[in-house]
């Protein structure tokens, strides 16, 4: 092989692993992460997943932590969230579980607790969790937007879909979510007979 091609390929892994890392290191802050937008949607183009062999080592590393001790919140949400981005939805959803043990009001963990149990497609508990958090936080965006997706992917409730998408764009009128919120609604009234 010529050397361009092998210095191509390595700043090629090299970026790929830094974008990995960086993924993985905003879902630990907290942040809530997006559900898929409906089909009908143009969503945005997602980020790369993170690596999941460093996501394993996360993983045993925040495993140890919280055996160590099982009071450290944000051990529980970084192991919550290593689980979001394995798609492990019910080993998520139980670290959620223990970090809202200790930190009951936080809209966020709320938010990614739900989506991993829409994922489960238990639709009751994800819209609990999604109600939850905005009553928490009113202007808790990620949280409307969801709501709006369950009523509408879901449970086939296109008002409540609107009603949620509504008060999204009431909140955040600027946001991708409201924008988004707004695409969809309109594609909906349009396909109302």
């Amino acid at each position: 092989m010529n050397r361009n091609l092998i210095s191509g390929l390595a700043i090629g892994v090299f970026v790929g692993f830094l974008a990995g890392y960086f993924t993985a290191a905003s879902r630990s802050n907290g942040e809530a992460p997006p559900v898929a937008a409906p089909a009908q949607a143009q969503a945005p183009v997602a980020p790369p997943r993170p690596n999941p062999i460093d996501l394993q080592q996360q993983i045993a590393s925040n495993q140890q932590v919280v055996a160590a001790d099982p009071r450290n919140v944000a051990a529980w949400i970084a192991l919550g969230n290593d689980y979001f981005d394995l798609q492990q939805a019910q080993n998520s959803v139980d670290a959620y579980a223990k970090a809202l043990a200790l930190e009951p009001r936080n809209p966020n963990v709320l938010t990614d607790q739900g989506v991993m149990y829409r994922q489960l497609q238990q639709y009751d508990k994800a819209l609990a969790n999604f109600q939850k958090a905005v009553r928490l936080d009113p202007r808790h965006v990620q949280s409307w937007y969801n709501l709006g997706i369950v009523y509408s992917q879901d449970l086939k409730q296109p008002d409540q879909a609107i009603k949620a998408w509504t008060k999204l764009i009431e909140v955040a009128p600027d946001s991708s979510q409201a924008a988004q919120a707004r695409q969809i609604i309109e594609s909906m009234k349009q396909a109302k007979p």
